[in-house]
């Protein structure tokens, strides 16, 4: 099996020749490659037994027809490698997230902390620029977590109908103006399915694609981007057992640069993985591409040889175009907001503690529980004082979602403001869609939270976003 027909038969009859000159000599049963008359390739299930032909000692044979069967085993064995993968991606991928969120709750008390700090400083100050360099700083910590969130299962912000033609002209159009040395060509079908799609994420797979194009060229060459509508069926190559079929958009990326071997590809999506030396690129880039082409129910498949360059296929399930929405209402941004009375739903107590200072200090009084539980208790005795609850998502014991559903059977239009270290995921859409008002993720600025509530509480007719 694997070598080329006449090899194949050459060894058959070779064991043959050999059972011939020693009949004890056993030659086991075995699966072969063999060659028609007509020159097609089949694979035989061999059977020889050694006989006596008037004193003369020779072979019978029986060759039996198993290519359906071998050809089923192929793909027995594919789609158990694919799903071991999955599930191996998928652990990784929760794990990820996990760390995520916890990393953005410790740069919320770093951020909260300079928040505060800033307040407290006239803009000339000598310590501005210092406090501006570790703002920045816990600017590039999340966005380094956005994009493991990004990869971790269930990382999407905010759905809506997208137009991957226009966002790749957009993507396109920035990443080309520093990249000279390259030719961009692309293909891009009209009219094209819309797809249900965080914008900013797409934006950053097209992104991810395009930087490991060009690192693959580093003397130059030709990415060639395209899009089609596809109808994916059973047997379109690639398809996860998974996938459901239908119609799909499918985004792909051509380059003609170094290529991978067979080893390289079987690793290129694993988080960390990096064929670049240490210290020039975090490993994220492909194995967040893969999280978020999962966590919008589509998949990838990727084509590649040394030499010989690389195609990446990205397919995303294509649906019908959102309805138009009315423009929200303007927030006023001047002055303070009128004081108000908050309760902070929190577990963390470093960040309990920060966010309640930042509160405080933008003219709101302030109840404080560490628990779902005691939230719950909080808000029964207080119900009538308190104008808007900030709820973390994720909790011992009782969670966000138990919580919030606890807190309206208490009053039904109850207005809560959902905080989470993790994205709007899943669950926190959900939240969302059961009537929370809007959603803000750590780390946050004193500015953001203070928009946040704003918008919530001082906003005409103020929908839940």
């Amino acid at each position: 099996e694997g070598k080329a027909p006449s090899e194949s038969l050459k060894n058959l009859m070779g064991q043959c020749r050999a059972r011939i000159a020693a009949p004890a000599t056993e030659v086991a049963a075995q699966r072969v490659a063999l060659q028609r008359t007509d020159g097609s390739a089949f694979f035989g299930h061999v059977i020889t037994t050694a006989i006596d032909i008037d004193g003369h000692p020779g072979v019978i044979g029986f060759i039996q027809d198993v290519t359906d069967q071998v050809l089923m085993e192929k793909e027995r064995e594919q789609i158990s490698a694919q799903a071991q993968q999955a599930q191996k991606m998928e652990a990784i991928g929760t794990l990820a997230g996990g760390i995520a969120h916890d990393f953005n709750n410790l740069l919320m008390g770093i951020q909260g902390n300079i928040s505060l700090i800033m307040l407290n400083k006239a803009p000339g100050h000598r310590d501005v620029p210092h406090l501006k360099n570790i703002e920045k700083a816990v600017v590039r910590g999340s966005e380094l977590t956005r994009q493991v969130l990004g990869f971790a299962r269930g990382g999407k912000y905010e759905v809506r109908a997208t137009d991957c033609n226009h966002l790749i002209e957009r993507v396109v159009a920035l990443f080309g103006r520093s990249r000279k040395e390259m030719t961009i060509r692309k293909t891009l079908q009209t009219p094209l399915w819309s797809v249900e799609a965080d914008q900013g994420q797409l934006e950053q797979i097209m992104l991810n694609l395009l930087v490991n194009a060009w690192e693959a060229m580093p003397g130059g060459g030709e990415i060639v981007l395209e899009t089609t509508n596809v109808t994916v069926e059973e047997n379109t190559p690639g398809r996860p057992p998974d996938a459901t079929l239908g119609r799909y958009v499918c985004i792909t990326v051509t380059d003609t640069g170094i290529g991978m071997d067979a080893q390289t590809q079987a690793r290129i999506f694993e988080p960390f993985f990096t064929t670049k030396k240490t210290g020039s690129a975090t490993g994220l880039g492909l194995s967040s591409v893969f999280g978020i082409v999962q966590n919008h129910h589509g998949f990838l498949t990727v084509r590649s040889g040394k030499g010989r360059g690389t195609t990446f296929r990205v397919f995303l399930p294509a649906a019908a175009p959102a309805p138009a929405r009315g423009a929200a209402a303007p927030v006023s941004t001047n002055g303070r907001e009128r004081p108000a009375t908050l309760l902070l739903v929190e577990d963390e107590e470093m960040v309990a503690a920060i966010a309640e200072q930042m509160l405080t200090r933008l003219g709101h009084k302030v109840f404080l529980a560490g628990s779902g539980g005691e939230a719950v208790a909080i808000y029964r005795e207080q119900r009538e004082k308190i104008d808007l609850i900030i709820l973390d998502m994720i909790m011992p014991g009782m969670s966000g979602a138990e919580t919030f559903e606890q807190l309206k059977t208490i009053a039904p239009e109850v207005k809560v403001l959902l905080s989470s270290g993790y994205s709007l995921n899943g669950q926190a859409a959900g939240i969302l869609n059961r009537g929370c008002r809007g959603f803000i993720q750590k780390p946050f600025t004193i500015d953001q939270l203070s928009q946040k509530i704003r918008e919530i509480l001082f906003s005409p007719a103020a929908p839940p976003a």
